[in-house]
């Protein structure tokens, strides 16, 4: 049996413990993580550095450290999100807010947003709208995570699991049919098809604008879903249709974005994923962020 599987047939075991000590256990397993993982403390760090230049060290070495709890937490919390009953799901994970976005058939992508608990509020969706729902993923080279990940995801509802791989088309396709889409734009995936806007302190981040050209593609409207951790599970936050999104101008909107994740972010920072290179991209002739002095 390999690790993945043990790792695995671990999360069923976790699934059942009370809450209060599996959030404990992850919160130990974070710390430890900070110790241990020493790149991944550095790119947080060098992230939280960029991004708040007028906190002070301290401050953001307190932060960079909650931030790697919460991203235990909100791993080992997916054994009974994914493997839990939907009654005990439903007592935990919460959609609130313009819930009234979900009615009816306006095509609607749901601007879903890198916090760690991103997952439950791919939960919450299914569990609380008939509507097919769609997300786009990337394959896992381990083939066991990868089924779990799969299979995790797509356990209530009406979900389709579109690959980034199989291009542009079905995923309009889905919109243009009254689907919804579950959009993860918010990462750093290259030079190809990103553009450079601001984000925090960064004033030339790379970013990709899929939003803009999947809502104006696929006429439809965007929600905005925030999905926080909270000491009974999860809240899911909806936030009514942005108004005047799409324009004809893609930077303009991808520009827009990144505004409106900074306000949630705000609102919760150590629950953001800092520990990726969010920053690796530079414009062309510009050095990189990440070097070690």
């Amino acid at each position: 049996m390999s690790l993945s599987s043990l790792g695995v047939g671990m999360m069923h075991l976790l699934a059942k413990l009370p809450l209060p000590l599996l959030r404990a256990l992850g919160k130990y397993v974070g710390r430890l993580l900070f110790v241990l993982a020493g790149q991944r403390r550095r790119v947080a760090l060098r992230n939280l550095e960029l991004c708040f230049p007028e906190m002070g060290e301290s401050e953001r070495r307190t932060l960079a450290k909650q931030t790697f709890e919460a991203f235990c937490q909100t791993f080992l919390d997916r054994s009974w999100l994914w493997f839990g009953s939907e009654a005990l799901v439903r007592s935990r994970v919460r959609l609130e807010g313009a819930i009234d976005e979900l009615e009816g058939d306006t095509p609607t992508i749901v601007f879903a947003p890198h916090f760690y608990s991103m997952d439950a509020g791919g939960l919450a969706l299914p569990l609380n709208t008939e509507r097919e729902f769609t997300s786009i993923f990337a394959t896992n080279p381990d083939p066991v995570l990868d089924a779990w990940f799969m299979q995790g995801r797509q356990r209530f509802g009406r979900v389709r699991m579109l690959n980034r791989a199989d291009g542009v088309k079905p995923i309009i396709s889905c919109l243009r049919k009254g689907g919804l889409l579950y959009l993860l734009p918010d990462m750093d995936y290259g030079r190809n098809d990103s553009v450079f806007v601001p984000f925090f302190a960064v004033p030339d981040t790379a970013t990709i604008p899929s939003l803009s050209r999947f809502a104006r593609l696929g006429r439809a409207k965007v929600v905005a879903l925030y999905n926080e951790m909270t000491p009974e599970g999860y809240v899911a936050h909806l936030t009514p249709a942005w108004e005047n999104f799409p324009t004809e101008d893609h930077v303009a909107d991808t520009a827009r974005m990144n505004r409106e994740l900074q306000a949630a972010i705000m609102r919760m920072p150590s629950q953001y994923y800092w520990v990726h290179k969010r920053f690796k991209t530079r414009p062309e002739g510009q050095p990189s962020l990440y070097e070690r002095s």
